[in-house]
């Protein structure tokens, strides 16, 4: 790495990155580009030896992976509503309530679920996910990058810089150049104009044109520790303790063929605080950036259901023909059935018949079991059995097998959903925690749905102080008008703050204000930022969960004292911790509402107003 430029690195690393395998293991060579590309082939219902046979027949593609990936992606989804921040100590609770709302608002305006929904569709196509987080206009946002895209380390996706191939139009280049516009980048104005006639059709990584289009100009974006030389106008005459000195960085660059070789130029470069980039996997795979999703899973499964039925294709094709046999020379090389279309009147030669080609009892049933075979062993590798697919199972099959079935293969998706819920947990440490603090300095309002526990316990802060502020306000006025003053009733000013709030069903608005702070830091200064993942999606059999819950409902209603005694309540609790759909903290958790002191006096209120 030392004294080459951004541009030779970049060549080089997307030469090596194309051309090159690297072993991991004694009888392994394995190739990360080779493998992307055969996944997006499948996907797309593609060979990549081509549509046609050495005669020149059609092959057809036997899509087994698509379904696969259907399957792998609606069991792993993760959703907003997934997601809270739950306190580090019992001061905090209100805090976290608090942060948990500006976590959902934020992931509202970042559109965070669309973000969710593509970053798991990638997770179930090739088993890992390389995501960037980026700030624009004051805002963060998290994007999923293509793997067709991204040129890096195959075996350890942060030793090497990455490297992300983009297509932009000359027109982007210069918004991105222009400062004050939306899309401002801090582009170098003088290199994007160098690059306007470098315009060139877009390419995958190996050059592979997409289109016929030529209005795009080929950009690469660097991101690693780099030489700190590298960040020089002449990196060349810097000295050797630069090109030894190392700093995160990043750099846009771009190079065009020339006849002497290259011109580079160099749009962007500087250092960041920290790598916008990160891996992330469903299970990760010891020795590769890239782990097996549900497509290389099946790579010989795929190819052996596509043999399978080019062979009973090609056998059907055989047996759809009638054809003759003579001894006949005469007959040598003329087609029988066009002679008979036409009204020719066939002759042969004595004691030479023409006699029928026995082609038309093909052994299709041995093809069609070879076949099955395979698609059984596709089902075990990718944990798809048919009841999962939402196939009849066989006549005959005991409920209790498939239900079994069903179980066992949604223990390897619980596994896989709570590796996203911890990936998760680290995209909010790392990089989105961090931006909502830098951006809570502001009084706004900010709305938050919240579920029923979440409810009664803002609520039970929020109702009697807004009850209490309430009578005050009503007060004061009545003083100033010298009307009668009537003593607080507690209890009825509550009532109507409820039925002010009916309206709002589970939403509740937020303001600084009201929790008696000036602004959102003040409010959260204390709050450590523990944050929990709530994963409330993992497959579970629903029937079993809410029989179980009825029974424990029935047991309590005849008998409510039995919860008073320490081992019933004990075991009560597990039984609620173990349906993974209720937690025995929101049942018994309560806030306390703060009640009024005392009334302010009617001369103050007065005065205030």
């Amino acid at each position: 790495m030392t004294n080459k430029t951004i541009q030779e690195l970049v060549r080089e690393a997307e030469t090596s990155y194309t051309s090159s395998t690297v072993s991991i293991g004694k009888y392994v060579n394995w190739s990360m580009y080779d493998t992307i590309e055969r996944i997006n082939a499948y996907l797309n219902s593609k060979h990549i030896s081509g549509d046609t046979d050495s005669l020149g027949r059609e092959k057809p593609f036997f899509n087994i992976v698509n379904a696969a990936v259907n399957i792998w992606y609606r069991a792993t989804d993760l959703d907003r509503k997934d997601m809270s921040i739950v306190p580090d100590k019992t001061t905090n609770v209100l805090p976290a309530f608090v942060a948990t709302v500006l976590l959902q608002d934020w992931m509202k305006k970042a559109r965070f679920g669309v973000f969710l929904n593509q970053w798991g569709r990638t997770l179930a196509q090739y088993g890992s996910a390389v995501v960037k987080f980026v700030e624009k206009n004051g805002e963060m946002y998290a994007t999923v990058i293509p793997w067709n895209r991204i040129i890096t380390d195959p075996i350890d996706f942060y030793a090497l810089p990455r490297i992300e191939k983009i297509y932009k139009t000359y027109p982007q280049l210069v918004h991105m150049a222009t400062p004050g516009h939306p899309d401002y980048a801090g582009y170098s104005m003088e290199a994007v104009q160098a690059l306007e006639d470098a315009n060139s059709t877009r390419a995958d990584l190996q050059g592979t044109t997409k289109d016929s289009k030529d209005d795009f100009i080929e950009i690469y974006e660097v991101h690693g520790e780099l030489p700190t030389a590298l960040l020089s106008d002449d990196p060349q005459s810097e000295d050797e303790k630069k090109w030894s000195t190392y700093a995160q960085q990043m750099h846009v660059v771009s190079y065009a063929h020339t006849k002497n070789g290259y011109a580079d130029f160099t749009l962007y470069k500087g250092r960041e605080k920290k790598d916008p980039y990160m891996l992330t996997h469903l299970i990760e795979e010891d020795g590769r950036t890239l782990s097996r999703g549900s497509v290389e899973e099946l790579f010989e499964a795929q190819w052996m259901q596509n043999h399978s039925v080019k062979n009973i294709k090609d056998t059907l094709d055989l047996a759809s023909k009638l054809i003759f046999q003579t001894a006949d020379t005469r007959y040598a090389g003329r087609n029988v059935l066009n002679a008979i279309e036409t009204g020719d009147i066939f002759i042969h030669a004595v004691n030479m018949p023409l006699t029928r080609v026995a082609n038309d009892k093909p052994d299709i049933t041995a093809f069609q079991n070879f076949q099955q075979m395979w698609r059984g062993l596709a089902n075990e590798l990718a944990s798809t059995p048919d009841a999962l697919k939402g196939n009849t199972l066989p006549s005959g099959t005991p409920y209790s097998l498939g239900a079994l079935l069903t179980q066992n293969a949604n223990s390897l998706f619980e596994q896989m959903t709570e590796n996203k819920g911890l990936a998760v947990e680290d995209m909010f440490r790392e990089h989105i925690i961090p931006h909502l603090k830098k951006k809570m300095d502001s009084v706004g309002e900010v709305a938050g749905i919240l579920d029923d526990n979440g409810i009664k316990q803002i609520d039970a802060i929020y109702v009697p102080a807004q009850a209490v502020a309430n009578y005050n306000t009503r007060t004061a006025e009545a003083v100033i008008n010298r009307q009668e003053v009537l003593p607080i009733n507690q209890k009825v000013e509550e009532q109507t703050v409820r039925e002010s709030l009916a309206p709002l069903g589970n939403k509740r608005f937020f303001k600084p204000s009201q929790l008696d702070q000036e602004t959102w830091n003040d409010v959260l200064k204390d709050l450590g930022w523990k944050l929990e993942i709530q994963v409330t999606n993992e497959v579970k059999d629903k029937q079993v969960v809410l029989q179980t819950l009825a029974t424990v409902l029935q047991s309590v209603a005849a008998n409510p004292a039995i919860l008073t005694d320490p081992n019933a309540k004990m075991l009560f609790n597990k039984i609620l911790s173990a349906t993974g759909t209720v937690s025995p903290i929101e049942l018994s958790a309560t806030v306390t509402p703060p009640q009024p002191s005392s009334v302010e006096p009617l001369e103050a209120i007065a005065q205030q107003k």
